[in-house]
């Protein structure tokens, strides 16, 4: 039978926000399951899964009184478990964009350009991040980590064609995501130029 694991009660909760370190413990034990699961299925690998489920239970313990409903700890969970998977595709994906064109990229980039950098590698790290697993996967490994497509295709367990498929539907996804935001921003994006 499945073992089915529960979320810390409000009491515990509140006795380790008021600095109690045995109900903190618990509360930080209790969590570990929820987290890992959340991670799992947010982040890009298994090992970016960890890492996220690390850091957030790091935040957990160290935070945890700036929880403002003891009732609130799985969502805020949660938050936190998919800021941490996005902030690690983040991390990657300026670094694949800047490579080719390093030399060309001027040391002294204005204030402006570099906040604009940043909002879009977000936009495309949250659209990433709302791929579904199996997709986000494939599309982490192969495009941002630029790993080869038979790695690829052997770390997920897939055939090479299998895994070109699932690549070609995130790609398509990605792409449809960050058009759809394209036109939330400016409605003319994409669509008939007509005014």
């Amino acid at each position: 039978m499945k073992q089915r694991f529960r979320w810390p009660d409000e009491r515990l909760i509140k006795a380790a926000q008021d600095g109690d370190i045995t109900s903190l413990t618990t509360v930080v034990m209790e969590s570990q399951p929820h987290v890992r699961k959340f991670a799992l299925s947010l982040c890009a690998s298994p090992q970016d899964a960890e890492d996220a489920a690390q850091e957030a239970l790091i935040i957990l313990y160290r935070k945890i009184g700036t929880l403002r409903a003891t009732g609130a700890l799985a969502s805020w969970m949660f938050r936190i478990v998919r800021n941490e998977c996005l902030r690690q595709v983040r991390l990657l994906v300026p670094r694949r964009d800047e490579e080719p064109a390093e030399a060309e990229v001027s040391p002294e980039r204005s204030a402006e350009e570099a906040v604009l950098h940043r909002l879009e590698a977000e936009r495309i790290a949250a659209a990433v991040g709302a791929l579904p697993r199996d997709q986000r996967q494939v599309l982490v490994m192969r495009d941002v980590q630029g790993l080869p497509g038979r790695t690829v295709a052997h770390a997920l367990g897939l055939s090479n064609a299998a895994m070109k498929s699932r690549l070609h539907r995130a790609r398509a996804a990605l792409r449809d995501s960050l058009e759809a935001s394209d036109r939330a921003i400016d409605p003319s994006v994409g669509g008939d130029p007509r005014p």
